[in-house]
Parts: structure tokens; C-alpha cells; sequence
């Protein structure tokens, strides 16, 4: 074998095995159950699946001189990476595999200068795929996001940052 081979064999085993460390090395994704209050709490005959925080922003439009939602748009990350992407419906679309989940909100529990935490119910799935399943999903830990204050121009938009934590469940 020459020498250039041997190296190049040599780098490719090295990086494999970087890489192989690195994943290992990587945190799982937080799978412990949340401590929520009560009201948003998931039935039983459900488990956790997965919880990755949220970076976005919650838009809203003037309309009739008062501000209104209009939509999320946010990036859920996994490990750090990019991993699901929350849009207007509420829908959840998973950039691996494309599944997703639509829900809808049957409990909030205010939280002080942020929009509200929310127990969400799935009503529709796309898969197959990590989301393709998902029965409940749970919007925590809220920061930001709430509504411009004031007087605002009719069809203004206005985008407000938020951060969140997403909990996702399954049946059991």
C-alpha cells in the first residue's frame, strides 16, 4: 500500500472514530418527564418521547386597531441540530423525515410576561416518522412572545421572540 494510501485510509478511520466519539459523547434528548402544573399535565396511557427547546417568534397583525395572533414560526432543536419546525396550524414537521403532527390547545397556564404554556392534543398526523405517532404535545419553560402593547396602523405586522420547551408524547 503507498504511503498516500495508508494516510488516506488512516484520516477516514480517524475522522469515523471522531465521529462515532462525538456522537456518543452527545447528551440524549431529555426524555424525563416535566414538572407542569396540573392542568397541563398528559393523561396516562401516554409517554414522553421526546423535549427540545424552541427559538421562534409569534407574529401578530394589526387589525381593527388591536393586535392579533397570526402564526409561530420556530425551529426545535435536537442536541443542538435543527430538528423539527413549528408553523401555523399549530403544525410540527420533522426535517429528518417529514412527518408531522397538527394540534390543537385544551389547557394554558399563564406564565409572567410570556405567552402562556399550553397541553396541546393531536388532531392529525403525516408519517411515517418520529412525529408520525405524537398523541400530546406540551409548550413549557415560555419566554417572550406576547403581543405588542399600544396603539398599532391597520395590517402592520410585528414578529415577537420567543423561547419554549416542546414535550412530545406517544401512546404508551
Amino acid at each position: 500500500m503507498s504511503r498516500v494510501r495508508k494516510i488516506s485510509v488512516g484520516l477516514t478511520v480517524a475522522a469515523f472514530a471522531a465521529v462515532g466519539l462525538g456522537a456518543a459523547a452527545a447528551p440524549a434528548a431529555a426524555t424525563h418527564v416535566p414538572n407542569v402544573p396540573e392542568v397541563l399535565k398528559v393523561p396516562d396511557g401516554n409517554k414522553l418521547i421526546a423535549v427540545m427547546p424552541a427559538r421562534g417568534v409569534q407574529t401578530y397583525q394589526c387589525t381593527n386597531s388591536a393586535w392579533t395572533f397570526v402564526q409561530p414560526d420556530a425551529i426545535l432543536t435536537n442536541r443542538g441540530r435543527p430538528e423539527v419546525l413549528h408553523s401555523k396550524g399549530p403544525v410540527w414537521t420533522s426535517v429528518l423525515d417529514g412527518s408531522s403532527v397538527t394540534g390543537a390547545a385544551v389547557a394554558n397556564s399563564p406564565v409572567p410576561n410570556a405567552i402562556p404554556e399550553l397541553l396541546l392534543r393531536s388532531t392529525g398526523n403525516r408519517g411515517p416518522g418520529k412525529l408520525s405517532t405524537v398523541t400530546f404535545i406540551q409548550r413549557l419553560k415560555t419566554k417572550g412572545g406576547l403581543a405588542p402593547t399600544g396603539s398599532c396602523t391597520e395590517g402592520v405586522t410585528a414578529s415577537v421572540p420567543y423561547t419554549a420547551d416542546y414535550a412530545f408524547y406517544n401512546p404508551a
